[in-house]
């Protein structure tokens, strides 16, 4: 029997030979006890502070993800059985793919392709729910999509995607949409930010200038379209932590505008800023600041490789052993095509966001950001708001996605505890019938753990729930609103629009 298991979830050892040939039993749980033994001996450490145990964890995680013995042609059973049975055909193809992955990567950043890029194209089979741009400006496009019900919700949505990726995670396939979803299920007038990815000449945009003529300038547009006093937000990652900066930026201005905000996976105190927090302190920080100032911006290719890095079994080894040891192509799948489809990020908000966001916290200090000249106190925000977090997100943890919401007593929060990750968590369509989700207003709770004592869990997708509580944010229906019935707001283009497909 087996002394050692792989982990739930680890699909390395999944070859039935691991289990009954003895020579491949000792190879398997020799290496688990050897990397067990490691992860516990830096554990173990009282000597280091827990910032340091997390940057000796990971590195030596690499290490040890590296010499799995399902990394090597002769200790992998699959790769031993796939050379017999090709006359070592795979071998020679493996070699191919190396070569293609090699000429295809950037210099000195090689990285094995993820998925089957010929199957995809935005506008064509992903990105595809109909809509136009309807105005665009130097940050970013806004689109609005076609109504697909007779009548409407009478206040507007806007969605704010991340601008570290493109927005079509929202928007994939018909399938998996939550754009389609918003339109034709919640029969929302769904309006979408699309980012334009920036340059060098983008180098001194600030953070206050992605609220200023990023958010502020699509609420201005889309409150001008529709006709309406006020909208609905989404914001989602990095765009959450902007709409919350944006909405004390508001208050302390008297502004009303948003009615209601929901928030995918999305932080505000950045005391508990899971794995990236180990890449995020002052030493790390001044070595992309040095690269920034040479480019003018992060390049998406690094931050792509940080987040590849942390699933390392997922994200590499298991591409490389797929396409090099096997020989095989790898599986057409949009997620990770739109995971190789980074952007990049200015150097001035970039810096700004490592700074102010995950060195020093100062987003939950009283007056701690100023922006446009206002010293900004989340802690007025009264906005009613419908908090996603997702139970497995290492990238925006759930306990540190609560921390912040008990500071804001005036806001009624409605907090959900979604099944899976920081994607999956959020893409996760009814019609899947997969997940489930625990869900019940904060209440002023401080404590995480005492709320999910409170809350109530349901199976499946949380889409369904957030239905009934947009549409409970709107003040009746209305016809569904015709796109160019402004003259100044005909379409520019059909979405996806230009912006998502530039390089």
């Amino acid at each position: 029997g087996n002394i050692y298991n792989p982990q739930k979830g680890d699909r390395r050892f999944s070859n039935p030979q691991w289990d009954e040939n003895i020579l491949f039993n000792y190879i398997k749980q020799s290496y688990l006890l050897t990397a067990d033994w490691v992860a516990k001996t830096i554990d173990d450490n009282d000597t280091m502070d827990t910032e340091t145990k997390q940057k000796v964890s990971f590195y030596s995680k690499q290490f040890v993800d590296a010499i799995s013995p399902t990394n090597f042609a002769l200790t992998n059973p699959d790769v031993i059985e796939e050379t017999i049975r090709t006359n070592g055909d795979n071998l020679v193809q493996g070699l191919k793919n190396l070569l293609n992955d090699l000429e295809k990567s950037p210099q000195g950043k090689f990285k094995p392709s993820m998925t089957d890029y010929e199957a995809f194209e935005v506008g064509k089979n992903i990105a595809t729910t109909e809509g136009s741009v309807v105005y665009e400006n130097n940050m970013f496009q806004l689109i609005q999509y076609t109504p697909k019900t007779k009548d409407v919700a009478k206040t507007p949505l806007l969605i704010c995607p991340p601008w570290i990726n493109k927005f079509y995670i929202l928007d994939m396939q018909p399938k998996n949409s939550f754009v389609k979803y918003a339109v034709e299920e919640a029969g929302q007038t769904t309006f979408l930010i699309s980012w334009k990815n920036p340059d060098a000449s983008y180098r001194n945009v600030n953070w206050e200038d992605y609220m200023q003529d990023g958010l502020l300038e699509a609420f201005d547009k889309v409150l001008d379209i529709t006709g309406e006093e006020q909208l609905n937000a989404i914001g989602y990652c990095i765009a959450g932590t902007l709409l919350t900066s944006t909405l004390a930026y508001m208050k302390a201005k008297g502004d009303n505008r948003i009615k209601s905000a929901t928030y995918f996976t999305s932080l505000s105190d950045f005391s508990e800023a899971g794995e990236l927090k180990m890449f995020t302190d002052e030493n790390t920080i001044q070595l992309i600041e040095s690269k920034m100032a040479e480019t003018g911006y992060m390049d998406g290719s690094d931050m792509a490789g940080i987040f590849s890095a942390l699933r390392a079994n997922d994200l590499i080894w298991s591409f490389v052993v797929n396409n090099y040891l096997m020989g095989k192509q790898p599986f057409p799948f949009d997620l990770l095509y739109w995971n190789d489809d980074p952007t990049r990020l200015p150097e001035a908000m970039h810096s700004f966001y490592l700074r102010n966001m995950y060195l020093e916290n100062n987003l939950v200090k009283k007056g701690g950001i100023t922006l446009k000249g206002e010293k900004i106190d989340i802690t007025k925000i009264d906005t009613p708001m419908y908090y996603i977090t997702a139970k497995e997100d290492h990238i925006a943890p759930w306990k540190g996605c609560f921390k912040h919401l008990h500071m804001m007593p005036k806001a009624d929060v409605k907090f959900i505890l979604a099944s899976s990750g920081h994607i999956a968590g959020i893409v996760n369509p009814p019609a899947k019938k997969k997940g489930g989700f625990s869900i019940a207003p904060v209440n002023g709770q401080a404590d995480c753990n005492k709320w999910l004592e409170t809350a109530e869990s349901f199976e499946g997708s949380w889409w369904t729930n957030w239905n009934e509580w947009i549409n409970a944010q709107s003040e009746g229906k209305v016809p569904a609103r015709k796109i160019g019935a402004k003259a100044k707001y005909k379409a520019i283009e059909a979405a996806p629009g230009r912006y998502v497909v530039e390089a």
